[in-house]
């Protein structure tokens, strides 16, 4: 039933990714404002992929609820039965400045645990999936995280550019030890496929200090079916009814990662 249902969200979420394709020029005709920050961006396409997700669920699902980025939410209804945490687009400066590397994240909870993850990347057509359970797949091919040894890996990161004064320093020092114990760092700015990328065995850890429940949610079961390890940085389940730190690997480079973080006596 679960797989059933998760090919028929799949379904929903590529036919909406077309409005991400069909965007031009975003950064003076998407109706971009700020939240907050400059680094913090919402475009009019933000709030179009958020209404017709919601809509087209709600077709199959009629009683289910949401969390999404861009509305009013109540953290009461994580333990809802049919619960949506959906981030219409990961990646909004990205999309914006026409980066192309941006994705729909959609995670469906039940009564608290997470039970179908789904994010894609229409500009690569790349849809990654997974149900409770049942593995981590990519376009329907199943994947898993990497046994590469933590000196050859690679690690992205995300700088909390919404929080810079509070922890831009804290960030780039942890990335910086990090650099000297990996092969080498990205910095994508789409924390939903840094997850997915992890799944597939693309990269070998990922953390970023402050995200929101949307930018985790799918990604965290991703991690877990394909073999890996996710957590806040303190080592402790994530939160769903706020923001937390979010540090996601491969077991080798988690253990390693961990023992570098004691180090640096974060908390």
């Amino acid at each position: 039933m679960m797989r059933e249902l998760c090919t028929k969200l799949s379904q929903i979420v590529k036919e909406t990714g077309e409005m991400l394709l069909s965007a031009t020029d975003v950064e003076n005709l998407g109706g971009v404002s700020e939240k907050g920050t400059a680094a913090n961006l919402v475009t009019k396409y933000d709030v179009a992929v958020q209404e017709q997700l919601i809509s087209e669920i709600k077709k199959i699902i009629p009683q289910a609820v949401f969390i999404s980025e861009e509305k009013e939410n109540d953290s009461s209804l994580v333990k809802a039965p049919y619960l949506f945490i959906i981030d219409p687009i990961d990646g909004t400066a990205n999309f914006v400045h026409d980066y192309r590397h941006s994705c729909i994240s959609l995670a469906m909870f039940n009564e608290g645990e997470c039970v179908i993850g789904v994010v894609y990347d229409p500009f690569q057509n790349e849809l990654f999936s997974a149900v409770r359970g049942g593995g981590a797949f990519l376009n329907g091919k199943q994947v898993s995280v990497t046994e590469r040894d933590v000196e050859y890996g690679i690690y992205t990161f995300g700088s909390s550019p919404y929080y810079k004064n509070t922890l831009g320093a804290k960030s780039f020092e942890i990335a910086k030890c990090f650099f000297d114990l990996f092969g080498d760092l990205r910095r994508s700015g789409a924390a939903a496929l840094d997850l997915a990328y992890l799944a597939a065995g693309r990269i070998d850890l990922f953390f970023e200090l402050k995200l929101s429940p949307w930018d985790y949610a799918a990604g965290m079961l991703l991690v877990e079916e394909a073999g890996g390890v996710i957590s806040n940085m303190k080592g402790e389940p994530l939160s769903f009814v706020s923001t937390d730190s979010v540090i996601a690997a491969t077991k080798k480079s988690y253990d390693a990662a961990m023992r570098e973080l004691k180090m640096l006596n974060f908390s």
